[in-house]
């Protein structure tokens, strides 16, 4: 009897992500939008003869990529404010822009443009923080990408809401409207302690806790962060969650800088996740994540680009070389968070820290057929002699070749599927929405 799949997919190596490790000369079968196997090439080109078979030598298939922390409309503001310190960046130049520009509009026009880029670049699943999360479901939709939709919440009035109750209840609706849609996913987006009283904080986790829904937040970003609290009220941002009952396992502290020993054991003791962002913190000066130390301690970490405002790039493959790289900086050993770690934190870290470890982040049968190719055909690659070092230390999103999500090819020999046929996502498109909104911007 004939065994029954939709496609198979073949490439010189496949890596997992569970186990560790890569398997050369490998194959995905996927049916239903779903991994049905993972098995050898040549056992695969035996037990599926007859059904479509993409060959991929020279390539390496890995799960898709999970950004688990951006702000994604914000890639219309790429560029805007540089080379400015965290709190004179939000305060005279990010915030003011949005209380002129931000609509539904502005999300969804930025929010195509960033998941353009995302799958172009490997990345399959995004967690946003921003408002407007109907616009963001309806762009990551549109491209075919899985979106987990923040749910922001302040104590000020914001053009998406003029208060927090009402963003609340905003986003709860957006999410009963979407509940049919496999690839729209939500969590509560508390902004930072430092823009949220207690109260709203308490709100927030009984509303994440009495939905299910991960609570995702900016904590411990900077040293005037901490600073300031503590002078005013005299405790530390995470100790002022903990006492408020926010930090538990589906919470996601994003950042999360400047620690102490005490910060860590806490972190740990309530199985809290990080969503770690390199990148970013450099740029704005924040400082150096001890992404070491939170890994001997057990915590969770996940990788994230922040928003193109801050970054400029949504470009997990960037981060994560420098991830590793500074890992080690920081923890004076160069055998902290290998490459098979860091890796981790980009595709099943991020998918744990979402509640979706047992929906994506790994080359495990049952799971979504979300996973990605990367071409190692390049003489700048060569040779190969460990594929997942590979991917962390050399290779780069220009490398990525072809894009799948729930069984549905996303790219395409490098170029968006979306946009191939035209539409808000062709790439003629994409520009002239960008060109017209920074016109506006600049005004």
């Amino acid at each position: 009897m004939p065994v029954v799949a939709d496609f198979v997919v073949i490439a010189s190596w496949v890596v997992p992500i569970e186990p560790a490790g890569a398997l050369a000369d490998h194959a995905v079968v996927v049916r239903g939008g779903r991994i049905q196997a993972l098995l050898p090439a040549a056992e695969a080109r035996r037990q599926y003869a007859g059904l479509r078979v993409v060959e991929l030598p020279g390539q390496v298939l890995l799960p898709g990529l999970v950004n688990l922390h951006t702000h994604a409309a914000m890639a219309l503001l790429r560029g805007y404010a540089d080379d400015l310190p965290l709190m004179e960046w939000l305060k005279g130049h990010i915030w003011p822009a949005e209380a002129r520009h931000l609509s539904a509009a502005f999300v969804l026009d930025g929010t195509r443009l960033a998941c353009a880029e995302m799958l172009l670049g490997g990345i399959t699943t995004f967690n946003d923080m921003y408002f407007f999360p109907e616009a963001v479901c309806q762009a990551a939709v549109e491209a075919g990408m899985r979106a987990v939709a923040g749910i922001v919440a302040v104590d000020f009035p914001t053009p998406y809401a003029p208060d927090a109750a009402t963003a609340l209840s905003r986003g709860l609706a957006t999410r009963a409207a979407f509940a049919g849609e496999p690839l729209a996913h939500f969590a509560l987006a508390p902004h930072a302690p430092y823009t949220v009283s207690d109260a709203l904080f308490t709100q927030a986790v009984a509303v994440a806790e009495r939905e299910g829904l991960p609570v995702h937040c900016h904590v411990h970003e900077t040293l005037e962060e901490v600073s300031t609290a503590v002078s005013a009220t005299g405790e530390r941002p995470l100790a002022r969650l903990e006492r408020l009952g926010v930090l538990g396992p589906n919470f996601i502290a994003v950042h999360a800088v400047h620690l102490d020993a005490a910060d860590t054991e806490l972190l740990a003791r309530r199985g809290v996740h990080v969503a770690h962002c390199p990148t970013s913190n450099l740029k704005l000066a924040s400082g150096f994540a001890p992404v070491g130390a939170l890994s001997r301690a057990g915590i969770n970490v996940g990788l994230g680009t922040d928003g193109a405002a801050s970054n400029n790039r949504l470009d997990l493959f960037a981060e994560l070389r420098l991830a590793a790289l500074l890992a080690k900086a920081v923890a004076g050993d160069a055998a902290v968070w290998p490459a098979q770690a860091t890796l981790r934190a980009a595709t099943l870290g991020g998918a744990e820290a979402l509640g979706l470890g047992a929906e994506t982040g790994s080359l495990t049968p049952g799971k979504s057929a979300d996973f990605i190719a990367v071409d190692f055909n390049s003489p700048t690659l060569q040779p190969v002699f460990d594929p997942v070092s590979h991917l962390v230390y050399v290779a780069g999103r220009e490398q990525v070749r072809h894009v799948w999500v729930r069984g549905e090819q996303r790219v395409r020999e490098g170029e968006l599927v979306a946009g191939m046929a035209g539409g808000p996502l062709a790439p003629a498109a994409l520009h002239e929405t960008a060109m017209a909104w920074a016109a506006r911007l600049r005004g």
